[in-house]
């Protein structure tokens, strides 16, 4: 229970279908608001309003102190990732190491058949296969499979999703209805430990001394400008950039062995070919040989058709119909066949596909 709205109705609608319920809040963070003033979800407002929840509920709630692990995992990880050029993606790997790993080991130990949570998303068992699936949620606009990519078959089996069959509008009604302390709080679009969404402070704090100024070069190697540390930028960004020319340029590559940023014109930006590593199969057992599917490039991309091949060792190499607009290293690939997640991995590197730009382009909208 994050205090939030979804993980408060999720635990009123298991209440209803005759669960015993107990509630769980993870202190991650000591930050206690977001930017707009709302509680934050690691912090101690938070843990005050799914106590408030708990007891409307009339249920036993928990706080399990998760800092170390936190901080260990998820923000370090972050920080590494960032300093080495990448646009990491901090939920996916806290819902992989802390959420659904240790404290689905501290539910059990607490003597609970299943973990439940607020997120959009639903697992199905298949009698015959002896498989569970990870499936997209009912309201696209919630979905949040793409996140839970890493979850296996060990973990499926012991989760549950209640939200899965709603949208927004119908949980808002139903914490509504239940007289649910946390009906009208508002959802945060920020990464739960930036404060005040402001990343360039954060970073600055965190690994300032590993932040070096250096050059911005097109293509060819010519300089163009001055960057002021790597960490401050990712794929497809334009503004804040420094630098004037006659057609709007965009980032292309981030050079962490030569500490260069290499900006391009829109077109450049579109590839069709990458490599991901930390290959997890959701629901396939192996991939012996390429298969078609769909896949998105981060979350709010518009699943596309691809061709993904196996390289050993966890890695694939992915070939998509049409270029994608920014491709970037760090953030996850999830491969989908329909509605169901059939595994992803983590974006290395994109393979520049310069002489097959031409042969097909989609759009940047919706990426």
């Amino acid at each position: 229970m994050s205090g939030g709205v979804d993980s408060s109705v999720a635990a009123a609608l298991l209440q209803k279908q005759g669960y015993e319920v107990i509630g769980l809040t993870m202190q991650l963070w000591p930050r206690a608001t977001m930017a707009d003033g709302e509680p934050s979800c690691c912090g101690i407002g938070a843990i005050e309003d799914a106590k408030r929840v708990a007891a409307k509920l009339g249920i036993p709630h928990y706080v399990i102190n998760c800092r170390a692990l936190f901080e260990q995992k998820v923000i370090r990880d972050f920080c590494r990732n960032y300093k080495n050029g990448q646009t990491p993606n901090p939920c996916i790997r806290c819902n992989q190491l802390v959420k659904f790993e240790y404290l689905l080991r501290q539910a059990r130990k607490l003597g609970a058949t299943y973990l439940a949570t607020g997120h959009y998303a639903k697992i199905k068992y298949d009698r015959k296969k002896s498989i569970y699936s990870l499936l997209k949620a009912k309201d696209p606009k919630k979905d949040q499979s793409y996140f839970l990519y890493t979850l296996t078959q060990d973990q499926l089996k012991y989760i549950l999703f209640p939200l899965g069959g709603h949208n927004k509008t119908e949980v808002r009604a139903i914490a509504q209805k239940s007289g649910l302390p946390t009906a009208h709080r508002l959802e945060s679009q920020e990464i739960c430990f930036i404060p005040d969404n402001n990343y360039h402070q954060f970073l600055e704090e965190r690994i300032g001394n590993d932040i070096k100024k250096g050059s911005i070069t097109d293509p060819t190697g010519s300089i163009l400008g001055q960057h002021q540390g790597l960490p401050f930028y990712t794929i497809g960004q334009r503004k804040g950039l420094g630098i004037a020319a006659a057609y709007p340029l965009y980032v292309k590559k981030i050079s962490k062995k030569k500490n260069i940023l290499v900006v391009a014109p829109e077109r450049e930006i579109y590839q069709k070919k990458l490599v991901a590593n930390k290959i997890i199969l959701t629901t396939l057992k192996k991939l012996t040989k390429p298969i078609k599917v769909k896949a998105k490039i981060r979350s709010a991309h518009k699943a596309a058709a691809c061709t993904v091949a196996t390289l050993g060792k966890n890695k694939a190499k992915v070939e998509f119909s049409a270029g994608q607009w920014a491709i970037t290293p760090g953030q996850a690939i999830v491969f989908y066949e329909g509605n169901k997640v059939l595994g992803g991995g983590t974006i290395l590197k994109a393979v520049d596909s310069s002489r097959q730009r031409r042969a097909g382009i989609v759009r940047r909208a919706g990426s």
